[in-house]
């Protein structure tokens, strides 16, 4: 029922629910920890590593005795370990993958959904989960966020352009060629992904040049598109106006970096972190990749669980409490580096982020369909354990579901459809194959996308 008034809505009262949408969404994200957490961490910017790690060690044995005693599958999982909440003893406890979280995750909750933050997520995997952040916890979390930003001016109610999977526009917008929703409140105009296409880019562009927009947040593919587009029809955009590009959900290419940066006059920061809690990765002035141990822990380890500088990265961030995620395989690769940076902040050093791939889906109608959108295709389902999408030829999709045959019903699938149906458009064929396992690949990965059609797309 929102749905179908928002559709039928004008613009102005389109973007007024927006503004409306967030200024309740903020409300909980810059609450009254908010203040007392980014104090601390502008405070902190300047430590040495051994007192970074001292804070890291306190808020580690803090925050396994709250998951200890909260969250029955921990006290359960722990009860043979000798003083777990010593970081000296972490390698003891087990290592969770996402499929043994999923099925545990009742246990797991630390509060109430009524309580707290929920976070629904399919990830770059392909498997659904769902967590619950307190409201400390989210206000942390952005605190972080926004200390990282901060450092090249940023703040809540600077002009930005924000490009994700928020799906917002109406067929009307579409045919009138509008492709953003604009936040007048916040100064934020959210540009469609769902969109990307040549025929679209333009528009974009054009709209884009005349915002002006301080800052660029989001999916770093559509930004791509966009930057090539204008760098190849002689587009000139203003100088000094973009202050920062913050990237997320993606792997940053060096094609994209360059291509980005160059049309947009602006250097581009990248991140690290995840829809379940991860813990922080930032980019510092020098282009280097500083883990926050703050944050959480990272451990980089081989297939024996060892540890090595390049491997399969295991979390345990400080910032989920309503979901305490201990030892988690969130799925992704990083290589440590052992250099030293002359930025000032004394964090240890991460050479690569190796573990989410750029891959993409193709619509004809629609343009490339990016893995942050392809992942939020399970919004609002549940029972879908995993998912990836096979593309063959320019028309088709087949898309392998693993399902949860307890909880998956008609009416979850009719949902996923249609969030397929927002990304793809109305002329593509969409294939359903009911599966019961999805394998990984002979590396160990799991791929959510196999495009074999790349060499046909421009």
């Amino acid at each position: 029922m929102k749905d179908k008034l928002y559709q039928i809505l004008p613009v102005f009262f389109q973007n007024t629910l927006i503004s409306i949408y967030n200024y309740l969404e903020y409300k909980k994200r810059y609450g009254k920890h908010y203040k007392h957490f980014k104090q601390t961490f502008e405070e902190n910017s300047s430590l040495s590593k051994n007192e970074l790690l001292a804070i890291q060690k306190e808020c580690y044995k803090t925050f396994i005795k709250y998951a200890i005693e909260k969250a029955p599958f921990y006290r359960n999982l722990y009860q043979n370990i000798e003083n777990p909440e010593d970081i000296a003893n972490i390698s003891k406890l087990p290592i969770l993958d996402k499929e043994t979280i999923r099925t545990n995750i009742q246990h797991i909750y630390t509060i109430p959904s009524s309580k707290g933050i929920i976070s629904k997520t399919g990830g770059t995997t392909g498997k659904s989960l769902k967590v619950y952040f307190t409201y400390r916890d989210m206000q942390e979390r952005f605190a972080f966020l926004d200390n990282f930003r901060s450092s090249v001016g940023y703040k809540l109610g600077k002009k930005t352009a924000w490009f994700s999977g928020k799906n917002l526009l109406t067929k009307s917008d579409v045919k009138k060629h509008r492709f953003w929703k604009t936040d007048h409140l916040y100064k934020v105009r959210y540009y469609s992904t769902f969109h990307i296409k040549q025929a679209y880019l333009k528009y974009y562009v054009e709209d884009l040049i005349k915002l002006k927009p301080e800052y660029l947040v989001g999916f770093p593919s559509s930004m791509l598109e966009i930057a090539k587009y204008g760098i190849k029809h002689n587009y000139d955009f203003p100088k000094d106006i973009v202050k920062g590009i913050f990237p997320t959900a993606e792997t940053i290419s060096q094609e994209m970096r360059v291509s980005i940066e160059t049309f947009f006059k602006s250097k581009m920061y990248d991140q690290y972190a995840s829809s379940e809690g991860a813990p922080f990765i930032f980019e510092c002035e020098n282009n280097k990749l500083h883990v926050e141990l703050q944050s959480g822990v990272f451990e980089v380890l081989n297939d024996k669980n060892e540890p090595v500088k390049k491997g399969k990265l295991v979390v345990t961030p400080f910032t989920t409490s309503g979901t305490p995620l201990i030892r988690y395989d969130i799925g992704d690769e990083v290589e440590l580096s052992d250099k030293t940076c002359t930025c000032g902040n004394n964090n240890p050093l991460v050479k690569e982020i190796l573990g989410r791939i750029d891959d993409y889906v193709y619509s004809p109608e629609n343009g490339k369909i990016n893995l942050g959108n392809v992942s939020n295709t399970l919004k609002d389902t549940k029972g879908i354990v995993k998912f990836q999408v096979l593309q063959d030829t320019l028309n088709e999709v087949e898309i392998k579901v693993q399902i949860d045959t307890t909880v998956f019903n008609e009416t979850i699938e009719k949902t996923f459809l249609n969030n397929w149906r927002d990304r793809l458009g109305t002329q593509m064929k969409i294939k359903l194959a009911y599966v019961p396992n999805i394998p990984s690949e002979r590396s160990g990965k799991f791929r959510i996308v196999k495009n074999n059609i790349k060499h046909l797309i421009d």
